[in-house]
């Protein structure tokens, strides 16, 4: 079984400097309670997982059907309940392809692989966040 691992060390106040596969990262918090802003929160980043996890996916297996596209960003939005502690409780991932003439069975094909078979954030955050998809084709 694999595992993986990230180290986080206290800087000062409420920021942290992460160490992610060799890479180092700043995680803060907001002004309003505490933080100096130096960084990203843990919350979105959770978001970015999930878009970095599918957006990574996508791109691999449109290369193996030989579909090119201009340009590809993934938007993941997600609303946190009200009540602390606050967590997900919905996602929408929005996938959104720049070029011309874009087979869309092949881009569903690809999203669907990416969300039913590889991505491991997706299959985790699916067990307790509602998720939805939307593929939009800018031309």
């Amino acid at each position: 079984m694999a595992t993986e691992q990230v180290k986080v060390n206290w800087l000062e106040n409420m920021a942290f400097e992460a160490e992610v596969n060799g890479h180092k990262i700043i995680i803060d918090a907001a002004e309003p309670v505490g933080g100096e802003n130096r960084g990203p929160r843990p919350k979105p980043m959770m978001l970015l997982a999930l878009a970095g996890c599918t957006g990574m996916d996508v791109v691999s297996i449109l290369k193996k059907m030989r579909v090119e596209v201009e340009s590809y960003s993934v938007w993941v939005e997600g609303d946190l309940t009200e009540e602390h502690p606050k967590q997900f409780h919905q996602m929408r991932i929005i996938h959104e392809f720049k070029g011309k003439d874009l087979p869309m069975d092949k881009l569903e094909k690809a999203v669907n692989l990416s969300e039913e078979r590889y991505c491991g954030v997706s299959a985790m955050y699916r067990k307790v966040i509602g998720i939805t998809t939307e593929i939009k084709i800018i031309e």
